[in-house]
């Protein structure tokens, strides 16, 4: 199971990649439009930070922009870069044929089983469901990520969940088979505390100070 960041702030990502068992970056383009950079120049500054997996969202308004788009975005790294599309019947195909050239893919905003069946059909490398999207809208994300994980099975294709809010959130989607989560640097920081943790260093602390130096 892999953890990424969802970030297109090079601060952020620096900082996450830095932890240690950071291991890619997720980017979508209301994070790019936040930096205020044109895109092509954030992914390649983001490709110079690590050697794991990014990915990257093509935006153009019909199959054949976004096909050279994702030409364009995979030839700066082609093993690293796995390209996003939005999951429709036409985009999923656009994905089959980008596969046959050797281009990673990664359908996201998943919002059903037979998506992520199709997108496994077509070769993604990748499907990312917006797990809390989902739960607003359908009433719960994590069974959509459940019911995928069951029609993956034994696929090449990985789950990786976006959208998550809460620790707890979290466990939930990996427990429901998830392979990996990107979520923004809070929430991973979020992840290595609770408060019995805590409370358990200060009593180690407070157990020192009364033993005193050896």
């Amino acid at each position: 199971m892999a953890l990424l960041i969802d970030s297109a702030d090079i601060t952020d990502i620096r900082r996450a990649l830095g932890l240690g068992f950071v291991t890619g970056v997720t980017t979508n383009p209301s994070l790019i439009a936040k930096t205020g950079q044109p895109g092509m120049a954030v992914l390649q500054e983001i490709l110079g930070l690590t050697s794991g997996p990014v990915f990257f969202q093509v935006t153009a308004g019909t199959a054949e922009g976004r096909a050279e788009q994702a030409r364009e975005i995979s030839r700066l790294a082609p093993q690293q870069i796995h390209v996003k599309i939005p999951a429709t019947t036409e985009n999923i195909a656009l994905a089959a044929h980008l596969r046959k050239e050797g281009i990673q893919c990664a359908l996201t905003a998943i919002s059903s089983p037979a998506q992520a069946y199709l997108a496994s059909l077509a070769g993604a490398t990748y499907i990312a469901p917006y797990v809390n999207r989902l739960t607003h809208s359908l009433g719960d994300g994590v069974a959509v990520v459940r019911k995928c994980a069951a029609i993956l099975l034994g696929s090449r294709t990985r789950i990786l969940a976006a959208s998550l809010k809460s620790v707890d959130e979290v466990v939930e989607t990996l427990l429901a088979g998830a392979h990996d989560i990107t979520i923004p640097l809070d929430l991973i920081l979020s992840l290595g505390e609770h408060e019995l943790s805590q409370k358990a260093i200060e009593e180690f602390a407070a157990a020192g100070q009364a033993a005193g130096p050896d």
